[in-house]
């Protein structure tokens, strides 16, 4: 093997924290067994007021791999998992896992087109979903290669008083769906690998496909990141690494989806590895949130930006004591000194003994690989990189190494890199780079600014992105979507300010000539984004022009719009 010469000057200041960790070899599911055959009967996670045990799960998982088994999944296969954080989701997951078949993580509430587009470049055979997103797969199935859709519901998972106020109030809403709909329920499913014991589990090895997530990677087109078995191991070993008050039992709010790296990587999979405690969050509000980290005395917690700037105003959380807490930690976007000092002010009233701490990754990396160190933080920074990961800032889209001090394009190496872009060999050879170094590089399209100590300061992002309550929302994507509409001559998306979401979306549209610009037109529009665009990146509001700037080369001139935008804020409040 090659010598890897990276320059880390800093590693005295990891204090205690290791350098270099030992990984496990084997799926994820395998990793996940190991814990449980240790500690069988702790709590591996609790749903909605109903906690399973670890020799519980792990029965559960065999019991669906023999029915994926029995229904015709078979190693190299890719499952969609369309669920919000609940225990079939769980099962499902490390199910798939145990076949030696792939999970493709999607969205539950992507639109339908969204849906089709996840399944077709997936090539998912099967798929499973809750009762109340039944339709939408409905609608699109003939379009794709799925040959079974499971149905799970909510209710299913409950225990019986909770079940019964459950069916009362949000259970009335889900329509039914038909008694011969060519589905197959949940429970029906679980039963079908009642005949099969022998043959269900393959060996796979640290480096084959485990997890397929989205993004829109640097272009923000977007993109199946096919991830590892050993990606996702080696982050649980990771984050225990820098985080050594953890222990198990330790419970994680689970409040982050799992189709999202850092939902699944840190508050599923670490803990699950770990011998950690999730308590599931299947629909997340703020509310919700501060709730049950004070009913179950949470012990670590993660959110982005929007969410703790949502705490800090709660009612609820005016006598919360949070003595509990052992880590809270910030992605997803970044946390302004000012957020952070109230943040930290809010948790000493509270009586927790630490402070927030800030990390940084991407997708192509599961999520996190650079984090606060817990014994110090310097103000404005995003931390130091985990064990065996690597980062180093160049010249953008080079290989050439800038001073410290000196902004360029953030890279990162390490055992969590993914595999590939799914199907897509030259997306994969633009952002994965191998250097003289012996290291495999991703290459992220963000901006930073390295140290002498190592300390990662983040800059911003070279790539066009909005950024809404932690997601990111790719313009380019939006554009596309609705200058496919008949009467659309162009668009161009831009974030604007929003008090909750830190940014929301903003349409501009040119229509055809003769498409007059009424409430009309735009309610149609709207309607069309309905049925095209996933929730969270609607857009709040479409305005028409004219005519759209244009750059020199023809190109629309978004920055225009967002000069204009921002001056149109600044003159609002002047006005009030």
């Amino acid at each position: 093997m090659e010598t890897q010469q990276v320059k880390a000057p800093w590693l005295p200041f990891l204090g205690d924290l290791p350098s270099h960790m030992e990984y496990p070899e084997g799926s994820m599911v395998e990793a996940v067994e190991r814990i449980a055959d240790k500690y069988p009967n702790a709590v591996a996670f609790d749903f909605m007021g109903r906690a399973t045990t670890y020799r519980r799960m792990m029965d559960e998982i065999d019991r669906c791999a023999r029915s994926l088994k029995t229904i015709g999944v078979r190693e190299g296969d890719r499952v969609t998992i369309a669920m919000p954080n609940c225990p079939q989701a769980i099962f499902m997951l490390y199910g798939v896992n145990r076949i030696g078949a792939i999970a493709n993580m999607i969205h539950p509430l992507s639109a339908e087109k969204e849906i089709e587009n996840y399944l077709n470049m997936s090539k998912s055979v099967t798929a499973i979903t809750l009762d109340q997103f039944y339709g939408k797969f409905e609608r699109i199935r003939a379009n794709t290669k799925v040959v079974n859709i499971i149905i799970a519901s909510v209710k299913d998972e409950l225990s019986k008083p909770v079940k019964a106020g459950y069916m009362l109030t949000a259970g009335r809403k889900i329509e039914k769906i038909p008694k011969d709909a060519p589905v197959i329920r949940w429970r029906e499913f679980m039963q079908l690998g009642r005949h099969c014991f022998y043959n269900y589990k393959v060996a796979r090895k640290a480096e084959d496909p485990a997890v397929i997530l989205y993004s829109g990677g640097t272009t923000g087109t977007t993109k199946g990141i096919v991830l590892t078995n050993g990606n996702f191991n080696a982050l649980g070993v990771q984050v225990v690494g820098v985080n050594p008050m953890f222990a198990p039992g330790d419970k994680m709010l689970a409040a982050m989806p799992l189709f999202h790296g850092f939902g699944l990587g840190v508050c599923i999979h670490t803990m699950l590895v770990n011998g950690g405690r999730c308590i599931l969050v299947p629909r997340f509000t703020a509310k919700s949130y501060a709730k049950l980290i004070v009913k179950y005395r949470c012990n670590f917690i993660a959110g982005v930006p929007t969410l703790f700037e949502a705490l800090l105003r709660l009612p609820s959380m005016e006598k919360a004591d949070l003595s509990c807490l052992k880590g809270v930690f910030s992605g997803g976007d970044s946390l302004s000194v000012e957020l952070k000092k109230k943040m930290d002010a809010f948790l000493e009233e509270h009586h927790a003994t630490i402070k927030v701490r800030e990390g940084y990754g991407t997708t192509e990396t599961v999520t996190a690989c650079c984090l606060t160190p817990p014994h110090m933080a310097k103000e404005g920074s995003i931390g130091l990189p985990f064990p065996d990961t690597f980062i180093k800032i160049v010249k953008p889209g080079t290989e050439e190494e800038v001073p410290y001090g000196e902004e360029g394009e953030i890279l990162l190496a390490g055992p969590t890199v993914m595999k590939e872009y799914l199907d897509n060999p030259e997306e994969t050879a633009q952002t994965l780079r191998r250097h003289a170094d012996g290291l495999t590089w991703v290459y992220t399209g963000d901006l930073g600014v390295q140290d002498e100590q190592g300390f990662i300061y983040f800059r911003g992002r070279a790539k066009r992105m909005i950024i809404s309550s932690g997601y990111n929302i790719y313009p380019a994507q939006l554009e596309n979507i609705l200058d496919a509409h008949e009467k659309v001559q162009m668009s161009c998306i831009i974030g604007v300010k929003h008090p909750l979401k830190i940014q929301a979306v903003k349409a501009f549209v040119m229509l055809k000539p003769g498409v007059p610009a009424t409430e009309e037109t735009r309610q149609e529009l709207m309607d069309y984004c309905r049925e095209h665009i996933a929730k969270y990146a609607m857009p709040q509001e479409i305005a028409f022009r004219d005519e759209l700037p244009k750059t020199l080369v023809g190109k629309v001139a978004y920055r225009v719009l967002e000069e204009e935008e921002a001056a149109r804020e600044k003159e609002e409040p002047a006005a009030n």
